[in-house]
């Protein structure tokens, strides 16, 4: 078994999930790690779809009810641990990360011991691209700088969801994935918030972020709801609203 456990956890992205996992598949990181997807109770014959790879190495987990993306993440990290794996790579199940990228995000950790690696488009020259929404330009500029100023640290993109960590930062018990207010876009923040904060060793790495085409949709993110959410995490601990 490989130590590396990729991770991206879905809920209705039968399309795209299809073209992520056939990426990875191909990509020179599959000789490097183990790939499990997290179905969020998916409707639309996503659970079907990856079913017809589990000939081909792809495992996974489906949740009975949604429950959000933080949920899926947290039943991931429980897996990762309880299976023996030391490094999770988190990332979008709706094909908009590059799997030849990850040994970006893992190397760091494995040669140079780094505990979080979080990655960024702002860093990499090809950077965002696609049909990525106005308003995703601008969220996704102005949450690193709010977070920049509460951790006291440079940030460059602390909402995107492709990023890798060791699992063993969990045996640390000021971080505390299991709470309820972080089932759904709150998590990731949150995690990112924390290892900062509890002096983990921390860097960015460049990566791409490319949003498909209109007509198969953008995200299940709703602009005020969802944003509020990835929001929340910074205003509660900045606060210590929460722990």
């Amino acid at each position: 078994m490989n130590k590396i456990l990729v991770c991206p956890v879905a809920f209705n992205e039968n399309v795209k999930l299809r073209s992520a996992i056939e990426r990875f598949l191909k990509s020179p990181a599959r000789d490097r790690a183990d790939y499990l997807i997290v179905d969020d109770a998916s409707t639309d014959g996503t659970t079907e779809m990856i079913h017809s790879f589990a000939a081909r190495g792809v495992q996974t987990i489906r949740h009975e009810n949604r429950g959000g993306v933080g949920a899926a993440i947290r039943t991931a990290i429980k897996y990762a641990i309880s299976h023996g794996y030391e490094v999770l790579v988190i990332m979008a199940g709706n094909d908009k990360d590059n799997p030849d990228e990850i040994p970006r995000l893992i190397d760091p950790i494995i040669r140079e011991g780094y505990d979080l690696v979080q990655g960024s488009r702002y860093l990499s020259p090809e950077g965002a691209g696609g049909d990525m929404p106005f308003y995703r330009k601008v969220a996704t500029r102005l949450h690193p700088m709010l977070m920049s100023l509460v951790v006291g640290k440079k940030l460059t993109d602390s909402t995107n969801g492709f990023r890798a960590f060791q699992l063993s930062i969990f045996e640390n018990k000021a971080i505390d994935v299991d709470q309820d207010w972080l089932d759904h876009y709150e998590l990731e923040p949150y995690l990112l918030y924390k290892a900062i904060t509890l002096g983990c060793k921390f860097r960015e790495a460049p990566v791409t972020k490319i949003y498909p085409p209109r007509k198969l949709g953008y995200t299940k993110m709703r602009p005020i709801v969802g944003w509020w959410s990835i929001l929340k995490p910074v205003v509660y601990l900045g606060l210590r609203i929460k722990k």
